[in-house]
């Protein structure tokens, strides 16, 4: 069951991902080789069997040979960001296709003008996209052009999170934009990872935590977001072995 992505170390209870993880937002932050990409999959596999496609973006800019393993497999589709007709036909046809997509892209498409309106942007907030698809943002290297170019970054999600169907997870490493109490109140579903080097993450349990290992926070299933009880464990997420 690839609902089953680990245990809890705080009982014997085993960490199973929930339907409603599909219109929720969730956050995995840690430094790199915590595990962020292991959980990934793990949540995309999630998705995948539910029956909804994914948009993938991958801030790095990945060229699809650096690409790991584990997300080669039957629904990857690879495709590069670029402002031209050649990319906007393929990336239409993926899409008309409901094809999961993973998307390389380099921030510097990004407009650094509150007011400017990216070709990026326009993209990824196209209706198909936005009532049909669940989305990753993966900040793999924690680019300085991923926070300097979208400045508008906690608007934009903030106004992103309203006229989405599904929800989204982001992965990242510590930056102070997650210290934000309004963007916190984005995501639903928390994995903590290693935090060694932000302050506002700085505790001696997200210190030393080995890969695979995440302080797993969750708002329970109850009507209002403002006043869900909060719960935290100490989980561990099972390695993702591709399929044979």
């Amino acid at each position: 069951m690839r609902s089953v992505i680990g245990k809890y170390l705080d009982s014997i209870d085993t960490l199973k991902l929930e339907e409603r993880l599909l219109c929720y937002n969730t956050l995995i932050l840690a430094e790199q080789g915590s595990g962020k990409t292991n959980l990934a999959c793990k949540i995309r596999n999630f998705v995948i069997d539910k029956g909804v496609p994914t948009l993938y973006l991958d801030f790095d800019d990945s060229h699809e040979d650096n690409i790991e393993l584990r997300y080669k497999d039957e629904h990857f589709n690879y495709i590069r960001f670029e402002e031209s007709e050649e990319f906007d036909a393929a990336f239409e046809e993926l899409v008309a296709q409901n094809k999961h997509i993973y998307m390389a892209v380099n921030p510097k498409y990004f407009s650094n003008k509150r007011d400017v309106k990216s070709k990026l942007t326009q993209t990824i907030s196209k209706k198909e996209l936005l009532d049909n698809y669940y989305y990753f943002f993966h900040d793999i290297e924690n680019l300085n052009g991923f926070y300097t170019k979208f400045e508008d970054f906690l608007l934009y999600m903030l106004s992103f999170t309203n006229v989405q169907k599904y929800g989204f997870t982001f992965l990242t490493q510590p930056h102070s934009t997650f210290e934000n109490p309004h963007l916190k109140l984005l995501f639903t579903f928390l994995y903590l990872g290693r935090c060694s080097n932000a302050n506002y993450f700085n505790t001696s349990e997200l210190k030393n935590l080995k890969k695979n290992k995440f302080y797993y926070q969750f708002r329970t299933a109850y009507p209002t977001l403002l006043f869900n009880e909060i719960k935290s464990s100490l989980v561990q997420i099972d390695e993702y072995k591709p399929e044979e």
